[in-house]
C-alpha cells in the first residue's frame, strides 16, 4: 500500500537544512522537528500495518483469497501446534511495536486506526491463551464446511488458476490431519464441544463424505471449464480434479468422520457451559468482551438486561396480538402461529420467491434512508442441502474482493413447512439490505480504509447493525400485516432471549432444556429453530450476545444524534457516519458519532463526506444526493 508519509520522512532532513540555511529561527526549527516526529510516527504505524497484513495473509491463505490476493491461492493454513506458538509470538511482537508508536504524533484518523489495531491484536493474543484452536467445530459448521466452499473465493479463468486450486486440494490432507490432532489434544485437556450436542453436529461432519468424487463440492470448478482450454487440456484438468478429490479430499473427510464418531464423541466432556472448562469463567468473560466489544459488559449485567428486554418486547407482542383479535393466551397465540398452515408453504422454491419479492420492496426504499449505496449487488440462494438440516434460518455470504458475482443472501429452505412466512421480512432485512450485504459491501468498496479494517468484522457492530436493520424496516414500511410485525418482534425477542440464554448456559449453569424452554416460551420461533439455535449458543459461547448489545448501542447513538442535531439531523448522513467506518468496537464508534455530531453542528448538516467517519466514502461507491 502506498506510504506517502515515508517519502515525507526521507525529505525532512533536506527541508530542515534549508530552513536553517535561510535564517529560520528556533521556532521554525521546532516546527520542523515536530513535523519530523509526526512523519516518523505515521511511517512506523503504516509499516506495521503493512508487515502484519502481509504476515496475516500468509498465515490465512483463505482470507487472502477472499480479499482478492492471489499469491496464496495454492495454500491452506498451517494450524499445527507449532504454528499456533509461532503466530502468538509474532502477534506479541506486533503489539509491542504498536505500543512503541507515540499516539500524540498521529492524526485523528490514524489514532483511530491505532486503537482498532490494538483491539484486534490484543484480543488475538488474549484468546490464544485459551487454545480455542483445539475446538474448531461449532454446531452447524467449522473448518470442514468452509473448505468445501473454498473455490468460491478463487478465479477460474486460466490453467494456472486451476493448477493453484489443485495444489490447494492436495493440501487438504495435511490440514485435516492437523485439525484432528488439535482436537485430539483438546480431548486430553477436556477442551471439547459438549457431548450433549454432538448428535446434532454429526450431519455436518458426514456431509463431506460422498461416494462419487464428481458429486463433491470440491469438484465444482471442474464441472464447467472455460471453452478456450481445448478438449485435451480440459480433460487433463478434469481428470486431475477428480483424482485430487478422490485421493485426498474424500479420504480426509472420512478420517474426520471416523475420528469424530470413534474418538471425539466418546471422549467429549459431559458438561455444557463454557464456565465448566478449566479457567472457563475467565474464558467466558474474555469472549463476552470480544463479542460485545464493551469494556463494562459483565455476564451478570447482560443477563439482567436481557430479562428486561424480554419483558419490554413481550408487552409490544401482546399489543400486536390484541390488534389481530386473537382471544387466547400468549402461549396459545404462539401455538396458532406455529401450526396454522396460512403461515407456511409446502414447496421450497416458494420460500425463495417470497423472500425475493420482499427484497425488491426493500430495494425501492433504500435511497430515502442511505446517502451512499454500494455498487455491488446481491443474490438469493438456498443453503446447500449438505448442511441445511442443522443450519440457521438464513445467513449472508459476502462476495470475495474482485469477484464476478455479488454477495449471497443464503436462505434455508429445508423443511419449508416448519419455516414461517411471518419471520421472512425481518430475516431478509437482516441478511440482505439494509443489513449485512449493504454493510459489508460498503466496507469492501471503501478503499480509504487500510486492508486490515476492510477484513475486520466486530460482531457487535456487524450483528447489531443487522438487528437495527430489522427495526429500520418499520420506518421503511416493509412490514405489511400484524403478523409480520409480530414476526419482527419475535426476531427481536429471539435476540433479547439470547442475552439470557447465552449467559444462562455459560455463566449460570443452565441446562440445554432450560434454555430451550425459555426460548420457546418467549418467541414464536418454530421448535425446530429453537433447538438449532440453542445448540449454536452452546457451541459458540458469547457470540449470541453481539446482536442485541450492538443494536442497543446503535439506537442509543441515533437518539443522541437526533437530540443534538435537531433539524440538522439527516438519517442518511447518520447511516453514512456509522457504516463508512467499516466496522468498529462500540466504544470507538461512540466517539466517532460524537465527532460526527460536532462536525455537523459546525456546518449546515448536509454533507459529512469530509468527516472522520465519512472520509473516502466516494471511493468506488455510489453517492445519492437525494
Amino acid at each position: 500500500m502506498p506510504r506517502p508519509a515515508m517519502k515525507m520522512a526521507a525529505l525532512l532532513p533536506c527541508m530542515l537544512g534549508c530552513v536553517l540555511a535561510f535564517g529560520g529561527g528556533p521556532a521554525a526549527a521546532g516546527e520542523a522537528g515536530e513535523a519530523a516526529e509526526q512523519a516518523d510516527a505515521t511511517a512506523r504505524l503504516e509499516q506495521l500495518f503493512e508487515d502484519e497484513w502481509r504476515d496475516r495473509l500468509a498465515r490465512e491463505p483463505l482470507l487472502a483469497s477472499q480479499m482478492g490476493v492471489r499469491r496464496h491461492d495454492h495454500l491452506l493454513a498451517d494450524v499445527s501446534a507449532e504454528a499456533q506458538r509461532r503466530n502468538l509470538a509474532r502477534d506479541r511482537g506486533y503489539l509491542a511495536r504498536l505500543e512503541g508508536i507515540d499516539r500524540d504524533q498521529l492524526t485523528a484518523e490514524n489514532r483511530l486506526n491505532q486503537d482498532l489495531f490494538r483491539f484486534i491484536l490484543g484480543h488475538r493474543v488474549r484468546l490464544a491463551g485459551h487454545r480455542l484452536h483445539r475446538m474448531p467445530l461449532i454446531s452447524d459448521s467449522g473448518f470442514h464446511t468452509v473448505l468445501q466452499r473454498m473455490h468460491d473465493a478463487m478465479p477460474f479463468k486460466t490453467v494456472a488458476d486451476y493448477e493453484r486450486y489443485l495444489a490447494r486440494l492436495r493440501a487438504l490432507g495435511r490440514h485435516f490431519d492437523q485439525q484432528i490432532e488439535n482436537m485430539r489434544a483438546g480431548i486430553a485437556e477436556g477442551l471439547t464441544q459438549p457431548r450433549e450436542i454432538l448428535d446434532a453436529m454429526l450431519p455436518s461432519i458426514a456431509s463431506g463424505v460422498v461416494e462419487d468424487p464428481r458429486e463433491s463440492p470440491y469438484f465444482t470448478p471442474f464441472r464447467s471449464l472455460p471453452a478456450q482450454f481445448g478438449e485435451a487440456e480440459a480433460a487433463r484438468l478434469e481428470a486431475a480434479g477428480e483424482a485430487a478429490v478422490a485421493e485426498v479430499a474424500m479420504p480426509a473427510h472420512r478420517r474426520l468422520l471416523q475420528f469424530f464418531t470413534e474418538e471425539y464423541m466418546p471422549g467429549a466432556r459431559v458438561s455444557l457451559g463454557a464456565s465448566a472448562l478449566e479457567n472457563g469463567r475467565a474464558l467466558y468473560e474474555d469472549l463476552v468482551y470480544f463479542f460485545t466489544t464493551l469494556d463494562d459488559a459483565t455476564p451478570d449485567a447482560i443477563h439482567e438486561l436481557g430479562l428486561k428486554e424480554v419483558a419490554r418486547i413481550r408487552k409490544e407482542m401482546e399489543q400486536i396480538i390484541a390488534q389481530t383479535g386473537f382471544a387466547g393466551s400468549f402461549a396459545e397465540f404462539l401455538e396458532f402461529l406455529r401450526t396454522d398452515p396460512r403461515f407456511y408453504v409446502d414447496q421450497p422454491q416458494q420460500l425463495l420467491k417470497e423472500a425475493s419479492y420482499i427484497a425488491k420492496q426493500i430495494d425501492g426504499q433504500m435511497p430515502a434512508f442511505f446517502r451512499t449505496l454500494p455498487r455491488q449487488p446481491y443474490g438469493l440462494q438456498p443453503v446447500p442441502d449438505a448442511i441445511a438440516e442443522n443450519y440457521t434460518a438464513g445467513r449472508y455470504w459476502p462476495a470475495p474482493a474482485g469477484a464476478r458475482r455479488g454477495g449471497y443472501y443464503m436462505l434455508n429452505i429445508h423443511s419449508p413447512e416448519k419455516r414461517p412466512l411471518y419471520g421472512l421480512v425481518a430475516l431478509t432485512l437482516h441478511e440482505g439490505v439494509p443489513g449485512h450485504h449493504h454493510q459489508l459491501a460498503l466496507r469492501q468498496e471503501n478503499k480509504a480504509l487500510p486492508p486490515f479494517r476492510r477484513a475486520f468484522y466486530p460482531h457487535a457492530f456487524g450483528e447489531g447493525w443487522g438487528l437495527y436493520a430489522e427495526k429500520l424496516g418499520v420506518e421503511m414500511n416493509i412490514y405489511k400485516t400484524p403478523y409480520e410485525h409480530f414476526g419482527r418482534l419475535t426476531y427481536e425477542m429471539w435476540r433479547a432471549a439470547r442475552l439470557v440464554v447465552d449467559t444462562g448456559i455459560h455463566w449460570k449453569g443452565w441446562s440445554r432444556q432450560q434454555a430451550r424452554d425459555f426460548m420457546a416460551e418467549n418467541s414464536a420461533l418454530s421448535l425446530r429453530n429453537v433447538h438449532t439455535e440453542v445448540d449454536r449458543y452452546v457451541a459458540w459461547p458469547g457470540q449470541a450476545l453481539a446482536y442485541k448489545m450492538g443494536e442497543l448501542k446503535l439506537l442509543e447513538l441515533r437518539a443522541r444524534a437526533e437530540q443534538a442535531l435537531g433539524e440538522k439531523f439527516d438519517i442518511r448522513d447518520f447511516h453514512d457516519a456509522v457504516l463508512l467506518t467499516g466496522g468498529l468496537p462500540l466504544g470507538l464508534l461512540d466517539a466517532e458519532i460524537d465527532r460526527f455530531i460536532a462536525q455537523t453542528l459546525s456546518k449546515d448538516g448536509s454533507d459529512v463526506s469530509n468527516s472522520p467517519a465519512g472520509r473516502g466514502s466516494a471511493g468506488g461507491l455510489v453517492k445519492h444526493a437525494g
